[in-house]
């Protein structure tokens, strides 16, 4: 038995090396100046005052935006007075004009209307003259006989 042990390899160890540590070396710590209250009560000030700058400044610009849009709109609602007038005189020329062409055609209808009536009284005093002629003329037949 002894012999089987002798013919088995032994393994050999590996002896790893521990990494050595750094040492550290010493950063210097920067020195942070703590802000006083009186420095950030400044800060905030120049800060709110900043804001309320450029709030003054939109307001500003949209105070103007907003006059030139009520001075264009004013404009335009002229433009569009000024195209309702005008359209408007246009359409009181043609009304009167249509008045006028209706009025003469009225007065040529009465005309025509006239001028039929006094034909139909001839026609009819002559039809009255026609049948009395030949009321008379039956008469008289009838009196011969």
């Amino acid at each position: 038995m002894d012999e089987t042990k002798e013919n088995v390899s032994k393994k050999k160890t590996v002896i790893r090396k521990k990494p050595i540590a750094k040492k550290k070396t010493n950063t210097r710590k920067k020195t942070v100046r703590k802000k006083t209250a009186t420095s950030q009560h400044r800060a905030a000030v120049d800060s709110r005052q900043a804001l309320s700058d450029r709030l003054k400044q939109d307001l500003d610009a949209t105070k103007d935006a907003l006059r030139h849009a009520r001075i264009a709109a004013g404009e335009e609602l002229k433009l569009a007075k000024k195209a309702a007038q005008d359209e408007i005189s246009v359409l009181k020329t043609q009304l009167n004009a249509a008045l006028k062409r209706e009025k003469k055609l009225m007065k040529i209808g009465e005309k025509k209307i006239h001028k039929i009536l006094v034909a139909g009284e001839k026609w009819e005093k002559k039809q009255l003259v026609n049948i009395k002629k030949a009321t008379e003329k039956a008469i008289r037949n009838i009196k011969k006989k």
